[in-house]
């Protein structure tokens, strides 16, 4: 992060990067100072309601963060910028998405948390668009033109007003994570406090709560410890995680539909256990079973170059055996959860733990969706988007295999996940096509029928 005082002294130029967080109400034109080489500009978290308007003058601007302003309208001149390719304004009080504000080659737009009801028909235009958050705005229909946006892979619209989903959104050819909870068509919760059968109703006043473990978009992970002897007794565990949800919309949409969705689910060996959930007036949030020591993240979030695609550690290295059994265990899972009707809606793997034996768990329901009013032509949709992220995170692994090792192997694997991410949603394998497919290449030497994979 840098300093108003230094960008003024002239400390800064040169600089392909700028965050400023100093509460600004005025766009410092100083800025344009760098219009040479600043490609990134940070201008979250001040008290922005507009941007000059000739802010295009930022020649090379690839991405622009503006979130946690005062915005309420998205700017109009963004769409004048000639590199501008990600665009995030969460969290301000937009209500106005003019046309002219769409740079035709936006890649990501981030627009969570704001007012917007209407989107104008030039999101259609946008045809290089891959990543797309709306959740908690006042949706109650998307522009039928986004059909166009056939590169669209992430799409968040928790949180809104919408009365159904559109039917061209299920056939999008690369979309691999969707998210809806938490609009009319798809509301299944009557009590959002009301407690759950067969899960444990604790309070804040049970756990002492440790170090914090982690942070998602939905929550933050804290070490735990049962303060109720009971509970102890019920549960058969001293040490535990706590999830505690933030606020009333996060970037994936409602805590509350999180927690149904997790609770609804239940269990299965490669899901982190839920032992009891917290549903006080001011506070939700999950109990968790601790994981046990020797997991570690398979994989680190997508970065501002990947967009969508998960990123993994320097000298990051799997075997053949190993991307078989991650896979065929999460394939597993996520049978188990559409057999629910659930969709996880995040199947990455930054939100999977492995051991040194390959043993996944895997757990984060923040952009989960509940699929019991849908019809079943729309869940078996919802079943190949989600399939299509399973192949996407096979080809990822496969990026780090001795391909020379077994080239038979990796010509398997990776045709498997070329069936996975077909353009044709009708032609994907279902999950129990893939277990069956997986379990026959670890167990038969990989000689299997690839005609067989298509599920039941």
């Amino acid at each position: 992060m840098q300093t108003l005082a230094q960008l003024k002294a002239g400390e800064l130029l040169g600089v392909t990067s700028l965050q400023l967080v100093e509460n600004l109400v005025e766009f410092p034109r100083e800025i344009f100072e760098l219009a040479d080489t600043l490609e990134i500009l940070d201008l979250s978290n001040n008290q922005l309601d507009s941007l000059p308007d000739d802010f295009a003058r930022l020649k090379r601007l690839k991405i622009l963060f503006a979130s946690n302003n005062r915005f309420d309208t998205l700017p109009a001149v963004l769409g004048q910028c000639p590199a501008l390719e990600m665009i995030g304004f969460k969290a301000n009080q937009i209500s106005r998405v003019p046309a002219s504000s769409l740079p035709q080659q936006t890649r990501w737009l981030i627009l969570t948390d704001n007012c917007i009801s209407e989107l104008p028909d030039t999101l259609g235009q946008l045809h290089r668009l891959q990543k797309l958050a709306l959740a908690g705005n006042r949706l109650t229909s998307l522009p039928e033109t986004m059909a166009n946006c056939r590169n669209l892979e992430l799409v968040r619209l928790s949180a809104n007003a919408l009365d159904a989903l559109p039917n061209w959104l299920l056939q999008l050819p690369k979309l691999s994570w969707l998210a809806f909870a938490g609009n009319p068509f798809s509301h299944t919760l009557n009590d959002l406090h009301a407690d759950v059968k067969g899960v444990l109703n604790v309070t804040l006043s049970d756990i002492s709560l440790g170090e914090k473990l982690g942070e998602g978009a939905s929550g933050i992970i804290y070490r735990g410890d049962w303060i109720n002897h009971q509970l102890i007794q019920n549960t058969k565990t001293t040490a535990i995680a706590v999830k505690l949800f933030k606020g009333e919309v996060t970037s994936d949409g409602y805590p509350a539909d999180e927690l149904d969705c997790c609770l609804t689910t239940g269990m299965h060996p490669n899901l982190i256990k839920v032992l009891a959930h917290i549903s006080e007036p001011e506070q939700l949030g999950l109990v968790m079973e601790l994981i046990p020591n020797g997991f570690s993240n398979l994989g680190l979030p997508p970065s501002l170059v990947s967009c969508t695609r998960d990123t993994f550690k320097e000298g990051s290295h799997f075997s053949f055996d190993a991307v078989i059994k991650i896979a065929l265990q999460l394939a597993d899972a996520m049978a188990h959860m559409h057999a629910k009707h659930i969709s996880h809606g995040d199947v990455y793997a930054h939100n999977m733990m492995i051991d040194k034996d390959n043993r996944l768990l895997f757990g984060d329901f923040g952009a989960a969706s509940n699929l019991a009013k849908l019809s079943d032509s729309e869940r078996l949709a919802m079943e190949s988007i989600e399939v299509r992220a399973l192949g996407c995170l096979i080809d990822d692994l496969l990026a780090f295999v001795d391909r020379a090792a077994d080239p038979e192997c990796f010509e398997k694997l990776s045709g498997l996940a070329a069936q996975t991410m077909q353009a044709n949603l009708s032609c994907r394998p279902r999950f129990t096509g893939i277990k069956h497919a997986l379990a026959l290449m670890s167990e038969s030497n990989l000689w299997f029928d690839s005609d067989k994979i298509s599920g039941i």
